[in-house]
């Protein structure tokens, strides 16, 4: 590995370690985890340094690391843990609005893991399209269908959920 990609590394994890906490954590639920998830993300990128293509293409190789990671985490021990909202609050960056009383947390839930994971990568952190698409190994246009029926499936479910708060 050579200076040049070790500097750059090392700024961007130290740059984006609490996007990349946040999106272990919306997988796991769980802070250890995450955590473990990050770490070892953190060593397969450095062991596998070679594969990068590109230094611009950074951001989209590590999170495809990280959501690999993830998986394979959630595969190997076949469960997902659910988080009350007192422990969500605690792990959301300060500054920003925090809403407890929506359900966009719990409406993203049920959505299909495809839908999920191109939602919160598009919204939560910030990856263009293309950028998904190599994360997630798609077709661009698979990603942009997967995105425009997740947001529809979640803006029929929040609108369910309003509309039954109001009867």
């Amino acid at each position: 590995m050579n200076k040049k990609f070790e500097k750059l590394f090392i700024h961007f994890i130290t740059e984006n370690k609490e996007n990349m906490y946040r999106l272990a954590f919306s997988y796991v639920k769980n802070d250890e985890n995450a955590l473990d998830i990050v770490q070892d993300t953190i060593h397969k990128a450095l062991t596998s340094s070679e594969t990068l293509k590109s230094e611009g293409s950074m951001k989209s190789w590590l999170y495809k690391i990280l959501v690999n990671t993830s998986i394979d985490f959630l595969r190997k021990h076949k469960r997902i843990q659910f988080v009350d909202d007192k422990t969500l609050e605690l792990h959301s960056p300060t500054g920003e609005d925090v809403y407890p009383d929506m359900d966009l947390e719990k409406a993203l839930e049920e959505l299909p893991h495809a839908f999920r994971t191109v939602i919160v990568l598009r919204y939560f952190e910030d990856l263009k399209i293309d950028e998904i698409a190599e994360v997630m190994n798609e077709n661009l246009s698979t990603v942009k269908t997967r995105l425009y029926q997740g947001l529809r499936k979640l803006r029929i479910k929040m609108s369910d959920e309003i509309f039954e708060e109001v009867k």
